[in-house]
């Protein structure tokens, strides 16, 4: 008989880069000036997140489903049967 072992464990990664906007923009312009000009910063985040490290846990508000562990072991017998560790 075999019982297979499992872990999840989440890890986030978040970059950030700063663009320069037109001045006297109004913020309700912003949004839409930054989706006609993604090529300003779609390489640098790129770059930035490649030169980030991982960091353990959800990393907060970062847009990841609402999972409430960020660390989770488990087992599973065949295909009806199971748990949490």
């Amino acid at each position: 008989m075999k019982v297979k072992i499992m872990q999840r464990s989440v890890y986030h990664k978040i970059a950030e880069v700063e663009v320069e906007v037109p001045d006297g923009m109004e913020c309700n312009d912003i949004h839409e000036w930054l989706l006609d000009n993604e090529d300003l910063y779609i390489d640098k985040i790129d770059k930035v997140m490649g030169e980030t490290s991982l960091q353990f846990g959800f990393g907060g508000g970062d847009g990841m489903e609402d999972l409430d562990q960020e660390s989770e072991w488990r087992f599973e017998y065949g295909d009806r049967y199971g748990g949490h560790l």
